[in-house]
């Protein structure tokens, strides 16, 4: 590789391991961990299946953009106003709870670390303001910068905790999980595996995130990457939060399964017991140590998520403006244009940090259980959005060079049935039988 290549591929890394930062929180500190802890290693395979049959519908977002220089919104639009819609629609249904579920798991870590006796809205509300602050100065540059600091520092401490549980030799037949089968088909134990999947290791609407953080960084740099380039980055952010995921379970397996104790409700008593589990295997100096780390990971997330759905709203927006244009054969005026990006991110901010900070003073303690109903509508919502963002890809908006070779798409389908049957599934059993 020529140094020009090299320079190339550094301009455009960094979506990639945004979205991974933005993975690496309530996925895997808080379902991963849980799933470990209740199920022991039985849950694995499932883990592994849900990030193979979700990969190439998440590829296919920094795929588009670097094809085409536009997001997946257009391609939505393209394809017709009702493919927008249901992305519209998944997305009304989600952003709020979603918003709110990482922002409440950051909460109860930033409660935790600083011994602050405050209600969890306080302490949400705070948050968010800094979030507010943050992104409204434009900073997705230090967020980008920020974010691979981030994820090395957790990687490097998870990795650690880890190999240190091991200290003693686990017993690997108990570990399996073979005790907890019959449970896991239980009305329960299939909702809590829909719940897990349903954010593991990401929803797919960050397909369409992806595709706009592609734009922003090629905007930043002046590099608009070529698809190689942005398919490299994508799979190195994907890769090591499908590693970490299963470093978290892991976790939950070796220091919790078979121990009698359950994880608690509420939001400050769950970041404890997570803080518990990496201070049981490093040691109690490294209880501070990796609070703040959890702190930071999950404030990173906050942060992601919440610079992701304004962004979304306004290129929505944007998308919705453009197709009016060229209906009656008008140019865009640039001032209008330049007004949207303002003030449309800004308001868009605000709205959506409040509706969450409304939810999170409704939910009230119950943490764990909004976090499974927000996962397990993610879940019910990945067959639409697979379908719509395959048929993107897959249409003649798309250059031909550009469209999934036939292994990916021949993976895309067995992703679209996969998460199809399991939705299927949950449905029957939850409202049929």
């Amino acid at each position: 590789m020529t140094a020009a290549s090299r320079a190339s591929l550094r301009a455009a890394i960094g979506p990639g391991l945004l979205m991974a930062g933005a993975a690496v929180g309530v996925s895997h500190l808080v379902q991963a961990t849980r799933g470990g802890a209740e199920y022991g290693l039985l849950l694995i395979p499932i883990v592994l299946l849900a990030c193979l049959f979700k990969y190439p519908f998440l590829e296919f977002g920094p795929r588009y953009a670097a094809a085409t220089g536009h997001n997946l919104l257009t391609g939505y639009h393209r394809l017709g106003n009702w493919a927008l819609g249901l992305y519209i629609a998944v997305t009304l249904g989600t952003l709020f709870i979603i918003q709110a579920v990482v922002t409440l798991t950051t909460a109860g870590l930033l409660g935790l670390v600083f011994g602050l006796d405050l209600s969890m809205v306080v302490l949400s509300a705070a948050i968010l303001a800094v979030c507010i602050a943050f992104l409204m100065i434009e900073a997705y540059r230090g967020l980008d910068l920020g974010m691979k600091i981030i994820m090395v520092a957790l990687s490097v401490s998870t990795v650690l905790a880890v190999a240190l549980a091991f200290q003693e030799a686990p017993d690997w037949h108990s570990l399996s999980g073979a005790a907890e089968w019959s449970n896991l088909w239980t009305l329960a134990g299939l909702a809590f595996v829909l719940a897990l999947l349903g954010w593991m290791p990401i929803p797919l609407d960050v397909a369409a995130w992806h595709s706009i953080w592609t734009q922003e960084r090629a905007r930043l740099t002046g590099h608009h990457p070529s698809v190689r380039e942005a398919v490299f980055d994508f799979r190195l952010g994907y890769l090591g939060a499908t590693i970490l995921a299963l470093f978290f379970l892991l976790l939950g397996a070796l220091l919790m399964y078979g121990s009698g104790v359950g994880f608690a409700p509420g939001a400050a008593a769950f970041s404890a017991q997570l803080v518990d589990l990496y201070a049981q295997s490093l040691g109690e100096w490294s209880r501070s140590l990796i609070a703040i780390a959890a702190l930071t990971a999950m404030f990173s997330t906050t942060l992601a998520v919440t610079d992701a759905y304004p962004r979304v709203i306004v290129a929505t927006i944007r998308t919705l403006r453009e197709n009016h244009h060229r209906a009656r054969d008008m140019e865009p005026d640039p001032e209008s244009e330049r007004g949207l990006e303002w003030w449309g991110y800004r308001i868009a901010l605000v709205v959506v940090t409040l509706g969450a900070l409304l939810l999170i003073w409704l939910a009230g303690e119950n943490f764990t259980r909004f976090v499974d109903i927000a996962t397990t509508l993610s879940f019910l919502s990945a067959p639409i959005l697979a379908w719509i963002t395959f048929r993107v890809v897959t249409s003649s908006q798309m250059p031909v060079a550009a469209r999934p070779g036939r292994a990916l798409r021949g993976l895309a389908w067995a992703g679209v049935v996969f998460l199809s049957s399991f939705s299927l599934i949950w449905l029957v059993w939850r409202f049929v039988l």
